[in-house]
């Protein structure tokens, strides 16, 4: 098991705590402050229990110590996050930092400066890492979106002092867990987007995990195209037809059943609003593409939803962006927020483009757990083992290595 700040004696101490603040912003402004106030409550709870917490993050992918990339923007909406005022310093080495640490008083919350602004920190430099350790008495990794890389801050830093998860960290890992490593079963996985091949390893991973797999977007235009279905002017990566074939017979082999859809929204073109019409998947008409998943594939996905107890959920059913054929994943997301409402569903999601489409049906808060992580949400669906996660663990068990996925 991964180490959390409940082993951890922090008062007094320099704690640093590795979190992701790197959010969207325009014309200097936080525009979206969900990953900060989600890195809240690990500062503090270490605040109260009289740490001296030192934050470390990054911003955007600068090319050295470039102003654009500065974090002093997060100052604010970090101490109105955290309920209590944040010291900045200009620099995440050196005197800049050594004086704020200095200055602060148990309780007391601290920013540095991008660790991106070195290029050591990516590299995972060793010397570099050392430096970072040297500001600090102990280290809280609290930033699994950034796990899947092993810079000096997220990896290095956790063989170098008393390391643990952060509350973030713990959350993600404990439902992670219950969800793929030891899920109530049956389990089923939605999987969509727009590309079979950018979601390879993760459906090779899912159908030796899950009971169903239910594919849609524009990759199940492949699946469909693979089946020799008609899929007329829609997206389609034709040349994977065989690659397709091959997971739906891993599939068959290890007993999981994959849904397709049975019949299809198709229009003229992409665009809002553009004149739909609904027909089965036997009959896509040449000129038309295939933007959503019809009723009677919604009505099928829900119905099989109804005997799971697990569902992980990355990628959405259609062209959820645009009306009317955002339908299937609103009316998915929406059966499974009420099944998880009603504690028949443990449901977790994640990926960029599935954290919007939950938004956009209103149930993004309903989820059991919902990720923020973007890549490493995806690599761990995949069965890959993340640096940040396995630093952890290491550290804090004897190294086994299992990346913590126990």
């Amino acid at each position: 098991m991964f180490r959390t700040i409940d082993a951890l004696d922090v008062r007094g101490k320099r704690v640093l705590v590795r979190a992701d603040l790197n959010v969207p912003a325009k014309d200097g402004k936080v525009t979206d402050s969900t990953r900060i106030d989600r890195s809240a409550a690990t500062l503090k709870e270490l605040a109260a229990r009289g740490a001296k917490v030192v934050v470390l993050t990054h911003f955007g992918r600068p090319k050295g110590h470039e102003a654009k990339y500065s974090q002093k923007l997060l100052v604010e909406p970090l101490a109105k996050a955290v309920g209590q005022p944040v010291a900045w310093a200009d620099d995440c080495l050196g005197t800049a930092a050594e004086a704020v640490i200095a200055a602060l008083k148990d309780g007391d919350i601290a920013l540095l400066e991008n660790v991106r602004f070195y290029p050591e920190e990516e590299k995972n430099d060793a010397a570099f890492a050392g430096k970072l350790a040297a500001l600090g008495d102990v280290y809280v990794n609290d930033a699994f979106s950034t796990a899947h890389r092993a810079h000096a801050s997220t990896e290095g830093l956790a063989h170098l002092l008393p390391a643990a998860a952060g509350r973030l960290m713990q959350a993600e890992l404990e439902a992670l867990g219950k969800a793929l490593e030891k899920p109530e079963k049956p389990v089923a996985a939605v999987v969509g987007g727009a590309k079979v091949s950018t979601k390879l390893e993760l459906l090779g991973n899912l159908v030796a995990r899950v009971d169903y797999l239910i594919i849609g977007g524009g990759m199940a235009n492949t699946f469909l195209f693979a089946q020799g279905k008609p899929v007329g002017t829609s997206l389609c990566e034709k040349e994977m037809a065989d690659t397709a074939r091959a997971i739906m017979d891993k599939a068959k082999a290890a007993k999981c059943h994959i849904v397709l859809p049975v019949d299809a929204v198709v229009a003229g073109a992409f665009a809002e609003n553009a004149p739909s019409t609904v027909v089965s998947v036997d009959a896509v008409p040449a000129d038309q593409m295939i933007l959503d998943a019809g009723p009677a594939s919604i009505e099928a996905i829900i119905d099989r939803l109804g005997g799971c107890r697990t569902l992980v959920w990355n990628g959405p059913l259609g062209a959820f962006e645009i009306a009317p054929v955002d339908t299937a994943t609103n009316a998915v997301a929406q059966a499974a927020a009420e099944r998880t409402r009603q504690g028949r569903l443990r449901t977790v999601a994640g990926g960029g483009a599935t954290v919007a489409a939950l938004a956009k049906a209103g149930v993004e808060d309903q989820f059991s757990y919902v990720s923020t992580a973007g890549g490493a949400f995806l690599e761990w669906l995949e069965g890959k083992v993340l640096p940040g996660v396995a630093a952890l663990e290491i550290k804090s068990s004897g190294g086994c290595g299992c990346g913590g996925k126990h």
